[in-house]
């Protein structure tokens, strides 16, 4: 039996496993909620880290895991909640960052950036 600790987790394990699925699924739900987002900067950056071929294997899967947990349509704090919604999914990527916090380069603050820059219907393209 899982404990209260893992079940919000695991879903997001499980996908963070397929590369693709993250990949696809990612860009829709960010574009729908972005201007609600006080860190996109920094889910991005987890984004474009995670993607990077030099990222190392498990920081690759720690960020993959964070990001899958954002895209998934339930998790602890329903989204849909006003000022609430994304406190959850920021305390995950929080602790994620804070994890591989060293190979989140200045390269992929700066991809972060130029994408929100830019709009994100051209950010897709800048994996």
């Amino acid at each position: 039996m899982a404990s209260d600790y893992t079940v919000g987790f695991e879903p997001a394990d499980r996908l963070a496993q397929d590369r693709e699925s993250v990949r696809r699924r990612f860009w829709g739900k960010f574009k729908q909620v972005v201007a609600q987002l006080p860190f996109a900067e920094d889910l991005l950056a987890a984004y474009y880290c995670a993607f990077d071929k030099q990222t190392p294997r498990h920081v690759q899967a720690a960020l993959l895991g964070a990001v899958a947990y954002f895209i998934l349509p339930f998790d602890f704090m329903p989204d849909v909640l006003p000022l609430l919604g994304f406190t959850d999914d920021a305390a995950v990527l929080a602790t994620a960052i804070r994890m591989v916090a060293s190979h989140i380069t200045q390269e992929h603050r700066d991809a972060a950036r130029a994408a929100l820059k830019r709009g994100i219907d051209t950010a897709e393209g800048t994996e």
